[in-house]
């Protein structure tokens, strides 16, 4: 009988704990990893526009050694934000890879956040300068909570800049952030001079200029996942050490490097690694201090499995969930 876990059910065993949120950094350190050495099968995601920067995805992938078979559906409806709804929504389903029942379906939306944050935070322990200590975040929603509580687990920074296109969300996320977190006036003033910098915003036009980032800054860039879209001067991504999560993704579905590749600023070997590579010591990241490192996340499906299958375990073992009778 498939497990039912609904998003309470996935918050409460997905915590927030700075245990649990360095157990699920782990996990996906360990998925990338999987990802980049060929031990999972995984597919370039499919996608439906529906319409303007609105789409429906399919994204499923086969861990054989973790016994993680599954795929998540995804939605992502930018209009979703005036009605007061998420503009990213899904649902994952697991299921035995030895028999191909149905063993749980759950809640996608919370695991999509904070994955990325998770994988964003892999990012920085590899591509970060160990001494990195100004952290400035563009946007303020969701994605821009989660980052706030991962990324500090594995840097202890002192000041964190926060900003927003819009007043009123930017007031809201500083009020309820802690201390350490200041508003900042302009993108541009938030960035500059910041050691790691998260672009965190619905962004399809370059939302960070390239004349802002300073030598030894590692940028996350976690949105434009689509080939029409950028969130990042092209003059920036062409002066960066590149890495992704996958590359065979980033040259389908990334417009911040496919629209520079049609321009001929660069060539796809700009693109130096996947971060899946780094953490399994194939290719180096950070090469010097001064360098700066860009890590651009589109999100993998072994990334949402690897965390479902995170959580279907800890609702097993807690007694979480309702099981379902198909």
């Amino acid at each position: 009988m498939p497990l039912w876990l609904t998003e309470s059910d996935v918050r409460a065993v997905l915590s927030t704990t700075e245990l649990a949120t360095m157990e699920l950094i782990d996990a996906m350190e360990s998925a990338l990893a999987a990802l980049s050495t060929g031990r999972v099968a995984q597919p370039v995601r499919t996608a439906i526009e529906t319409a303007d920067r609105t789409f429906f995805a399919l994204m499923p992938a086969f861990d054989k050694a973790h016994a993680i078979l599954g795929a998540k559906l995804v939605t992502v409806t930018p209009a979703n934000f005036a009605k007061g709804l998420h503009t990213h929504l899904a649902s994952i389903s697991l299921f035995d890879p030895e028999t191909g029942e149905l063993t749980a379906v759950m809640d996608g939306r919370y695991i999509t956040e904070v994955r990325t944050a998770a994988a964003s935070a892999v990012s920085v322990r590899h591509l970060a300068r160990a001494d990195a200590v100004v952290l400035a975040i563009l946007g303020a929603g969701v994605q821009a909570r989660s980052h706030l509580a991962a990324l500090p687990c594995v840097r202890n920074f002192t000041e964190i800049r926060a900003w927003s296109p819009t007043a009123a969300n930017l007031e809201r996320f500083v009020a309820e952030a802690p201390a350490s977190v200041r508003a900042a006036r302009t993108a541009e003033e938030a960035v500059d001079g910041a050691d790691v910098v998260v672009l965190a915003t619905n962004a399809v036009t370059p939302a960070i200029e390239d004349r802002w980032v300073g030598a030894g800054t590692h940028v996350i860039a976690i949105g434009a996942c689509r080939p029409s879209q950028q969130e990042i001067d092209p003059a920036l991504v062409a002066r960066a050490n590149l890495v992704v999560d996958s590359k065979a993704a980033a040259l389908v579905e990334s417009g911040d490097i496919v629209q520079p590749i049609r321009e001929g600023r660069f060539t796809p070997d700009h693109v130096r690694a996947e971060l899946g590579e780094i953490v399994s010591g194939l290719k180096p990241g950070r090469r010097n201090e001064s360098e700066i490192t860009l890590f651009k996340s589109l999100g993998q499906a072994i990334e949402d499995l690897v965390a479902a299958d995170l959580a279907f375990r800890r609702a097993r073992q807690s007694g979480r969930g309702q099981g379902l009778q198909l």
